[in-house]
């Protein structure tokens, strides 16, 4: 099918309405809002700096609080319509200089604000506990300033603050917009096409094997040519973290990340050895089972993903699959049908697939006092109605937190998958509960296990790879043939003896783009999986008050700690049970497929 028919058979889809924000980059309310913050990031320093402690004793705390807050938020508002209008097409080199520099103007302005989390860290602790306990209105940042004083360890004083912070637009953020920008504008030959990244990838699940091995192909070609820069890029913010992290004083190379997710390393740790540990029982034992049923000894690196020859090829155009996942939601609760139904019809939702617009799929949060916008690149598979799902539960996630405000409505990782796999989790039920095919039926649980070992097994592996990349650089540079180790070692770990990792497999690292972005961040999906799971285990053991109780945990933002906000389902993620709990579903539904498949 070529591109224009898909196009047409798709139908119309939402495109992005940012006048929300801004009603655009030489606006007069854009404008005004950057000059009202300069102003007012200045006259906030001389009013407060070198007073905080006073104000803790005497009172009046909670006005800084508050004015901070406000200026949060029209920054993040700022910043945030800068980055969307160049998400929509990265190749506009209007559009990267105005975010280039707008950055740089926010980096700037914010530098006097600096001051103001590292002096409220100085106030001693039980001058602080008096404060929060005499004042209702500035009691309601406790959560908050709990999560201030863990970083308190590893502050530095003022000026190397500054210079970190002033030093980030020619540091870590350039790095990451060069690696976007290349990546953007890479392109791949399939059998004699050139398609973009998004394309390709998806060409990779396609249910042509011809097909999917020229995506393959493609990847290697394009991928190879480029792991250079790739390797540079890599090299260069691993060694940026380590300076960062050896100057705070943090001891492995994934504290920074768990403080800022709020959860313990040693949760952490089980989760990763609880899943490595269960790699026999879930990956190598189901791509074992696919090779059979794809009639091979071993799957080739493109046949991972590959369809069965029994699945469900149909593309699912725009509307279909809005009304397969509002219906989905609204079956679990009216009210979450509520919340998600403006993301449709308002300009919240960017969906087609676009030269120069950035790969993959997000949900960006924005800040409290506007709302969410969710970015697909939606081709109609099955996948793509899944991956709406998804993004559209972070979107209702972030529009619930949102009264939080601008300073806690922010859901640490290990929480901020929860709505968006939960969401996936039901539209997926549903459309199992309505399918009386075996064969449809069998292709269904195939492909969520699929995504499941993707978002679990695979994100592990992620993490592991990570790990051992970012203590390797600790010794020196790294060559690509290094990097290329790594990443056969961790996959071949994950992945098991039935996958092929076919030449030029080696070079796959280097388009992930979480590894740039969030080092680390990628272990939060699995947590996310297995929390949902032992959720929705819960869901299904006895639904009374359960929506009530997950309406508070989305609610809640980053304002509770996760053993908080899972005790009133009896969940505990430091209890080993809780991980097995959550891995057993996947067991399960592979156990479902064996039995299906000995039964035809």
């Amino acid at each position: 099918m070529s591109n224009e028919d898909l196009a047409q058979k798709l139908g119309v889809m939402p495109e992005w309405d940012l006048t929300d924000l801004y009603p655009g980059q030489d606006s007069a309310e854009l404008k005004k809002d950057l000059a009202d913050c300069e102003q007012e990031a200045k006259q906030f320093a001389a009013d407060f700096k070198g007073k905080l402690a006073e104000l803790a004793e005497k009172g009046g705390l909670v006005d800084a609080i508050t004015r901070y807050e406000a200026m949060s938020d029209k920054m993040g508002r700022l910043g945030s319509f800068a980055y969307l209008q160049y998400a929509q097409n990265t190749a506009d080199g209007e559009r990267a200089k105005f975010m280039g520099d707008l950055n740089e103007k926010l980096t700037s302005l914010t530098t006097p604000l600096l001051f103001f989390s590292l002096e409220l860290n100085r106030i001693e602790d039980d001058v602080l506990d008096k404060a929060l306990a005499d004042d209702m209105a500035l009691a309601r940042y406790k959560p908050w300033f709990d999560e201030l004083r863990k970083a308190k360890p590893y502050q530095l004083e003022d000026r190397v603050e500054e210079l970190f912070h002033d030093k980030s637009v020619t540091g870590r953020s350039a790095w990451n917009r060069l690696f976007d920008e290349t990546m953007a504008s890479l392109k791949f030959d399939v059998d004699g096409e050139e398609l973009s990244l998004e394309p390709t990838l998806t060409m990779m699940t396609d249910k042509d094997q011809f097909k999917r091995e020229a995506a393959y192909k493609g990847l290697v070609g394009t991928l190879g040519e480029n792991k250079r820069l790739f390797t540079h890029i890599t090299n260069v913010l691993a060694k940026d973290k380590e300076i960062s992290d050896r100057w705070r004083g943090y001891e492995d190379v994934a504290d920074s990340r768990h403080m800022a997710n709020s959860v313990e390393r040693e949760v952490v740790d089980a989760l990763e050895k609880a899943v490595r540990d269960a790699y026999p029982r879930l990956s190598h034992r189901y791509y074992k089972m696919k090779a059979k049923w794809l009639g091979q000894e071993k799957l080739n690196a493109w046949d991972r993903n590959a369809p069965l020859p029994t699945s469900d090829d149909r593309i699912f155009d725009w509307d279909s699959a809005q009304k397969m996942v509002m219906n989905a939601y609204a079956d679990f609760s009216p009210q979450l049908a509520d919340v998600a139904k403006p993301f449709f019809n308002s300009g919240w939702i960017d969906a087609p697939v676009r030269d120069g617009k950035a790969p993959g799929a997000f949900a960006h949060p924005t800040v409290p006092s506007a709302h969410p916008y969710l970015m697909l690149n939606y081709l109609g598979k099955a996948r793509d109605v899944m991956t709406l799902a998804h993004e559209l539960g972070h979107g209702v996630h972030q529009v619930l937190a949102a009264d939080q405000g601008a300073l806690m409505a922010q859901t640490p990782l290990t929480l901020a998958e929860t709505a968006s796999v939960f969401g996936e989790m039901l539209t997926f039920r549903s459309l199992l509960k309505s399918t009386d095919d075996p064969h449809q039926r069998f292709a269904l649980l195939s492909g969520k296990v699929e995504d499941m070992l993707n978002t679990v097994v695979r994100q592990i592996s992620f993490y592991s790879f990570e790990r051992a990349v970012h203590i390797k650089r600790r010794e020196g540079e790294l060559r690509s043939e290094e990097l290329e180790q790594i990443w056969l070692e961790t996959s071949r770990e994950s992945l098991g003896p039935s996958v092929e990792l076919n030449e030029g497999y080696e070079t796959f690292w280097s388009y992930i783009p979480h590894f740039i972005h969030a080092p680390f961040y990628v272990y939060a999906y699995a947590f996310g999986d297995c929390l949902v799971n032992s959720l929705y285990a819960k869901y299904q053991q006895s639904d009374d008050g359960f929506v009530e109780r997950y309406f508070d945990l989305l609610k809640a933002g980053g304002s509770k700690h996760h053993s908080e906000l899972l005790a009133p389902f009896g969940l505990d993620a430091k209890d080993p049970d809780f991980w097995s709990l959550g891995l057993g579903m996947i067991e399960g539904l592979i156990d479902e497929l064996e039995a299906l498949d000995q039964s035809h």
